[in-house]
């Protein structure tokens, strides 16, 4: 953990640069290793065919993020990070917010430790000292 996670509406697929966005939030979160492991970091995206927006009558399109991490933050560390996570997607779609119908939301999962399983060796690779 942390994981990244976008969907978003295929009639983004052309212009929503979304592997540019997930680089944008990859790096808020390494910016911030002292609350997440860079071997731990996970972003990544689903683009959704089937869907209805509000009455379906326009091109509307709409993006959904979620950062699920697990417990151990503080109120203000969650709070810090997702301000900035929000910030980088509000100002990456900002000029097609200008230019078309687009719903933007993000949401943050916080997981106990009972109930997740994980296996990672990836975390090796940063902790060498080498």
């Amino acid at each position: 953990m942390p994981h990244f996670i976008v969907e978003y509406t295929d009639n983004l697929k052309e212009t929503g640069q979304i592997r540019e966005l997930l680089m944008k939030v990859n790096t808020v979160l390494r910016n911030r290793s002292d609350l997440f492991p860079i071997g731990g970091i996970r972003c990544r995206a689903t683009m959704v065919e089937d869907y209805v927006i509000a009455d379906d009558l326009e091109d509307d399109a709409f993006v959904h993020a979620t950062l699920k991490i697990g417990s151990g933050r503080t109120n203000e560390e969650k709070t810090e990070v997702c301000e900035a996570i929000f910030k980088q997607l509000s100002d990456h779609f900002q000029p097609l917010l200008d230019t078309r119908y687009l719903a933007l939301s993000f949401e943050l999962q916080e997981f106990a430790g009972a109930g997740t399983y994980k296996l990672n060796n990836i975390h090796t690779r940063f902790n060498r000292s080498d």
